[in-house]
């Protein structure tokens, strides 16, 4: 049956709908569209959702029936708020579509099929804490020494690694290369764990959450009258956010829509999500994977003023030719205030600069905390924003995560610098006992003992007899190969807080057993480095430990008597990556130096462009006001610093579009 556009035919009960009433004309255009293959681009704060919700109903008006679309999107919030939202206009219950996530709709084929590639009916789906269990057991029955050497990766990122590499179909070498470079001298290791662990899954009839997506797709290839079914059975397919597909996704997309009639909705300049597996050619080769696809560009936004679209259009413009989309951001609002570019001598000035312009916008303008966001590149690049609102009393709610402090491994470290600084300190203790393999709370209370009496009996020093045969009796057998590197990184690090550096302790508590614990124990184990390093930065204020580690305790006592309802009225403080699809009255967009945003790796790399689109999505989360500003010195590279340049992204717009702001060094503490 073809689809008529001549002349609406609603089924019964669907009530009738006036699209050019309720729509623009670009989303007009896209949602009336003809069938075929179609890809929309639309731009930050256009009425994305809007224009695909409508669509589904728009072809339900024109006599579509609901079990022939379906919606595929990347979180179930978003398929029953679409799906909801239709219901609203048509009277149509979400239950009669196909609309989910792509794992989600994944389970339903191979529940139904998938005996199709050799998989029974009555599979059971393991968690992410099942899938690495068996993972270990897996490795371990292929080399039962492989978890003890602790700079191999733990089962945790060891997953991580496999399942990047499953997503975007690369080799493990190559996902190794791209994104783990502290796996590189095992990685030709992996093969051999993932052949096995693939086994045992099928010998025990379960799959793991990547396997929804490998095996649809095994469907689609392998079992030509499954594909063959799906493409009669969908008429329709629409895809949200089509940028943040990965390989399998855009391979399932294709296979489903061999018959062209596919809606791919979403902006090639919002792709920053690689590191997820999410690949940017999905969408730029869309149209040539789709021959005869027609392009709707969704331009008019409806939520930032025009001075900040300037800015946004700014940063579209400097994108390489021939790489992206040409689109153009317009405003729907009024003009009003260029957004500023705020230049301060170090992250300490610009805390205070952000602390200070935040209270007047509060007590002059009237802003709502709630609707004031502090946006940055990394963890580390909020930490002199979170001492600064925490001893101003400004309540603040971090989106992205935990406060810097609060962050797992800065706990372990501190812990480690505490225990060294003073032995006495038993809690300080366990947590660093702890992350040796094998041993709990009661093995590490254990030790303690052990080591106490022994330093009474022979009158040493703590740390000293910690290395002794009576204390190591005490130690887990699969920790004693790591024992005495742990107690020379211990004795190293009290061996220079004798010099009275804490900068210089911490810099070797680091360089130590810790480091090499860090990089097994997290696959973001360079990201988690960097956010040590700030550490260093934020010791090298004191002289003494004890005044290094006071503050940090002051600190936490002071954030944690002071926890933040998510929904209470505070700023917002959250990574680009997290408020992706947010929006503010007020956003602080920091460190914005080279080597902060875009990030040193990138640089290095000589790739910057998904840290430029990732750029363009911080500056469109504005809706009335935008702050730019960036640190001459990069104040966590310890005494003195280290001098920094404004980034490439905000050097390569025309000046004209913000305005400086010049700031006051005023701050005592």
């Amino acid at each position: 049956m073809e689809l008529s556009l001549d002349a609406p035919r609603p089924p019964d009960g669907i009530p009738p709908i006036d699209f050019r009433a309720q729509l623009n004309d670009e989303q007009f255009a896209a949602v009336t569209a003809p069938p075929g293959p179609l890809l929309v681009l639309a731009g930050a704060g256009s009425g994305k959702t809007r224009t695909l919700t409508y669509r589904v109903a728009y072809l339900l008006s024109q006599g579509v029936r609901p079990g022939e679309i379906l919606l595929l999107t990347f979180t179930n919030k978003a398929a029953k708020e679409m799906l909801h939202r239709v219901q609203d206009l048509t009277g149509i219950e979400p239950p009669r579509f196909w609309g989910g996530t792509f794992h989600s709709l994944g389970h339903r084929a191979l529940r139904i099929y998938g005996e199709a590639v050799g998989l029974p009916r009555n599979f059971t789906i393991l968690d992410a804490d099942e899938s690495e269990s068996l993972l270990k057991q897996t490795v371990e029955a292929e080399d039962k020494l492989f978890f003890k050497d602790k700079t191999n990766p733990r089962p945790g990122p060891l997953f991580s690694v496999l399942s990047l590499a499953r997503n975007t179909q690369s080799t493990l070498a190559a996902t190794v290369t791209a994104n783990f470079p502290q796996y590189a001298e095992i990685s030709h290791r992996f093969p051999a764990f993932a052949a096995a662990y693939a086994a045992r899954k099928r010998a025990q009839n379960v799959v793991d959450y990547d396997d929804l997506l490998e095996l649809w797709l095994a469907l689609l290839t392998q079992a030509p009258e499954v594909a063959q079914y799906f493409a009669h059975r969908f008429r329709h397919v629409l895809v949200d956010e089509y940028q943040d597909t990965n390989t399998l996704q855009a391979q399932i997309v294709d296979r489903l829509a061999a018959h062209h009639c596919v809606m791919a909705v979403g902006d090639d300049a919002q792709c920053i999500y690689s590191w997820r597996g999410a690949d940017f050619e999905n969408i730029m080769t869309f149209p040539d994977r789709h021959p005869g696809t027609v392009i709707h560009r969704i331009e008019t936004n409806y939520r930032s003023t025009p001075e900040i679209l300037n800015l946004a259009n700014g940063v579209l413009l400097a994108q390489p030719k021939g790489r992206h989309f040409d689109k153009e951001l317009r405003a729907s609002r009024g003009h009003a205030q260029k957004p500023f570019l705020v230049q301060t001598m170090d992250d300490r000035e610009q805390a205070e600069f952000i602390l200070k312009r935040i209270r007047s916008l509060v007590e002059d303008d009237g802003v709502s905390l709630n609707e004031i966001a502090i946006l940055y590149r990394s963890h580390f690049l909020a930490l002199e924003v979170q001492l600064a609102l925490s001893r101003a009393g400004l309540p603040y709610h971090i989106t992205s995560g935990v406060k810097f402090f609060e962050r797992q491994h800065i706990r372990d470290a501190v812990a480690l610098l505490r225990f060294v600084y003073n032995p006495g300190d038993a809690q300080a203790w366990q947590r660093v006992a702890v992350l040796l393999p094998k041993i709990g709370e009661k093995g590490a209370q254990k030790i303690y003992t052990a080591a106490h009496e022994q330093a009474r009996l022979l009158r040493q020093d703590f740390l000293a007899v910690l290395p002794s045969d009576d204390v190591k009796s005490k130690v887990a057998k699969d920790a004693r190969d790591d024992w005495q590197s742990f107690c020379d990184s211990l004795q190293q690090v009290a061996a220079v807080m004798q010099t009275g550096q804490p900068s210089a302790a911490v810099e070797t508590a680091i360089d130590g057993w810790y480091g090499d614990y860090l990089k097994g124990a997290f696959a973001d184990y360079v990201d988690r480095l960097e956010e040590l390093k700030a550490l260093i930065g934020f010791a090298s204020r004191f002289e003494e430990m004890s005044d290094f580690l006071a503050q940090i305790m002051l600190l936490n006592s002071e954030t944690s008597d002071r926890q933040v309802d998510p929904d209470a009225d505070a700023v917002k403080l959250t990574t680009v990556h997290q408020a992706k699809g947010l929006e503010y009255d007020v956003v602080f967009l920091i460190g914005l130096a080279d080597g902060q945003f875009p990030g040193r790796r990138s640089i290095e790399a000589g790739d910057v462009e998904e840290e430029r689109r990732l750029f363009y999505v911080a500056v469109t989360r504005a809706r009335n006001e935008l702050y730019l500003s960036y640190p001459k010195i990069a104040s966590r590279a310890g005494p003195g610093g280290m001098m920094l340049t404004p980034s490439r992204f905000l050097l390569e717009l025309p000046p004209g579009l913000y305005e400086p702001l010049k700031v006051k060094r005023s701050y005592a503490w």
